[in-house]
């Protein structure tokens, strides 16, 4: 069973940063990509970025690229994603999921991931 645990987040002003992780279990992790997507109040899930399963190809949603950047550490089974420079419209709760399909990264958010973990919230307010 596919497990995904998310940390990290908090309350920050803008222009500020946080780092958040995800720890996954249940399957082989330096197999699959893994995504951060995020979901504002009142909004549709929104993918924000992706990772490849060996780390080496990153991918990103224009709203975010050039401020986050996701990484893993597969000895770890954690994906991180560092946000920087943070906005008022960053707000929302994150989530991270796994990608379905093995040894294959979507560069724009698009394909099947697994179900959501709890997620965790990031509020940037002044």
């Amino acid at each position: 069973e596919v497990q995904l645990v998310e940390s990290g987040g908090g309350s920050v002003q803008p222009g500020g940063s946080l780092r958040l992780s995800c720890v996954a279990s249940g399957f082989i992790f330096s197999t699959y990509a893994m995504r951060w997507v995020r979901q504002a109040p009142g909004k549709e899930l929104e993918w924000v970025a992706s990772i490849s399963g060996g780390g080496a190809n990153t991918y990103y949603a224009a709203s975010v690229k050039g401020r986050f950047t996701i990484s893993r550490d597969n000895a770890k089974n954690t994906v991180y994603l560092q946000l920087n420079s943070l906005k008022i419209e960053d707000t929302a709760m994150y989530y991270c999921a796994k990608d379905l399909r093995p040894y294959y990264t979507a560069t724009d958010g698009s394909g099947d991931y697994s179900p959501l973990g709890q997620g965790t919230q990031v509020t940037v307010s002044s």
